[in-house]
């Protein structure tokens, strides 16, 4: 399985969520069978490394930003990962507007996995106050162990499943 997180310029919250996510399932069975990666909508900062107070935050939590680097979104996403979750509905938007038609059910707000009942997206912390990329952590950190669990309980189906294509 292949998961892709993105956000508008990959800078803040999709590498958050690529570190978190990293950290969750690296002592897990889902270990050795998921790629996990983050992309921008935009090419604002392609190159660069996340942002500092992204960087700050997330380690004093045990994430680990330091080496990644932003990157653009390509078409060559939708066929290559299983995944393409989006931080908010701009982003859903721009990458609709993109994908292959028959690719489009890939694409999902990362939220859908979890967090607060009544939020929809991770708010962009970039404009924001240091609290503000506290609280995307927060909201990435819980929608990332729903994303584990429904990694896990796919992975386990199919550990499960006989080889012969019959039901168990």
């Amino acid at each position: 399985m292949k998961v892709l997180f993105v956000c508008t310029a990959n800078i803040c919250r999709s590498p958050t969520a690529e570190g978190v996510f990293r950290k969750l399932v690296a002592n897990s069975p889902l270990a050795d069978s998921v790629d996990i990666d983050s992309a921008g909508t935009h090419d604002y900062h392609v190159g660069a490394p996340p942002d500092p107070r992204a960087v700050e935050h997330a380690g004093k939590r045990g994430y680990d930003l330091q080496h990644l680097r932003a990157r653009q979104i390509s078409p060559a996403d939708f066929e290559q990962f299983d995944f393409v979750l989006a931080m908010d509905d701009a982003n859903i938007d721009y990458l609709r507007a993109i994908c292959p038609t028959r690719l489009a059910e890939k694409i999902e707000l990362l939220l859908d996995y979890g967090g607060p009942d009544d939020q929809r997206e991770v708010p962009d912390p970039y404009q924001g106050r240091l609290r503000d990329f506290e609280r995307a952590l927060d909201l990435i950190e819980a929608a990332c162990s729903g994303l584990k669990a429904y990694l896990l309980d796919i992975h386990q189906m199919h550990a499960t499943s006989p080889k012969d294509g019959t039901e168990p």
